[in-house]
């Protein structure tokens, strides 16, 4: 006996692709708090040993961020991320081929408030990452403070973020056999106070580490832009030389993270909240810009890719704009 089952009304659909968005706000903004709660609360507790046997785990394991990671593809596959994927909604487009037998190094551009397209695409197979790259890995690389935190440590890994350092983006761009790729959100925490809606302002003009890095392993780098990135939330006012803005640089050089003040809607209704806008994003992936591999490259060379890195990156940009409703008189700008 054959059973069917009604689609789903819009309105149910709406309500599921809303809840696993907010999940995953919630995921970064309390879950981390959350479990580093809950890991101290259970020493007091008769639970204690689950705590203490972490502990021990985490000890032994503590090199993992930087050795590739903890990937599970149960949690990449789930459901929810392709509710999430729908909500915006968020795809994918490859403009080359990337040959397996190799590794590469992606440029992602730019951070916007919480780097969603990034998250989506390289973290999770809604958006089909496998598909449009057979033989592929993605890896992102995110803050080492964040796999500082027991059991949201062992989350974030099992999407395929490794720990943002030379180490680990070594470990991965090292792999004899190829078939790894290593995105690095070039703008970083610092960009993400300047992601608001219409603007294309990449922190990039003196950032090489990357390039410098692909270099060294003789890495292919990859430029890649995400229109709609900054289009999800609106952003306090925050001008370079206002008191807020030297607010948010000064926690960043303690923290280590950002914090921007945004807001979109609500869960329930559309004013205010921090749920993003439901506002189409574009991940598109260029093509190989090839390096020569130097051990100890000098300032000049690694200049001089990072000049054409920025070249690609512009013609890119400037190549698919018109799809996404971007003006003619609107460029990237380089700071």
């Amino acid at each position: 006996m054959k059973v069917e089952f009604a689609p789903r009304s819009v309105p149910l659909q709406r309500r599921l692709q809303t809840a696993a968005v907010a999940q995953w706000i919630f995921s970064f903004l309390g879950l981390a708090q959350c479990c580093t709660a809950a890991f101290i609360a259970l020493f007091f507790t008769r639970f204690w040993l689950v705590s203490a046997l972490y502990a021990v785990w985490w000890f032994i394991d503590r090199e993992k961020p930087r050795k590739g990671g903890r990937r599970s593809h149960v949690l990449r596959n789930c459901v929810v991320w392709r509710y999430m994927r729908d909500y915006f909604p968020i795809t994918l487009m490859k403009t080359a081929e990337l040959d397996p037998r190799q590794n590469y190094l992606v440029g992602f551009h730019p951070h916007g408030v919480l780097a969603a397209g990034a998250f989506l695409n390289f973290c999770t197979e809604a958006s089909g990452f496998s598909t449009l790259f057979p033989g592929i890995t993605p890896h992102l690389m995110m803050l080492s403070l964040w796999f500082r935190i027991p059991f949201f440590r062992d989350y974030a890994m099992s999407g395929g973020l490794v720990s943002s350092d030379k180490e680990s983006a070594s470990y991965v761009l090292q792999k004899p056999e190829g078939g790894n790729l290593l995105a690095i959100i070039v703008g970083g925490a610092q960009e993400a106070l300047d992601a608001r809606p219409g603007s294309f302002t990449l922190l990039l003009k003196n950032r090489k580490g990357f390039v410098r890095l692909a270099i060294q392993h003789g890495t292919p780098l990859v430029p890649a832009f995400s229109f709609g990135e900054n289009d999800l939330f609106d952003q306090v006012k925050n001008p370079k030389g206002s008191w807020l803005r030297r607010i948010q640089h000064c926690l960043q050089q303690i923290m280590g993270i950002s914090l921007p003040l945004f807001h979109a809607r609500g869960i329930f209704q559309y004013s205010f909240g921090v749920i993003p806008y439901r506002r189409p994003i574009c991940t598109v992936v260029g093509k190989p810009i090839p390096v020569q591999k130097k051990h100890k490259p000098s300032e000049e060379e690694v200049d001089q890719v990072h000049e054409k890195y920025l070249n690609e990156l512009s013609n890119l940009f400037e190549k698919h704009k018109a799809k996404y409703n971007i003006p003619e008189d609107k460029h990237l700008e380089f700071i």
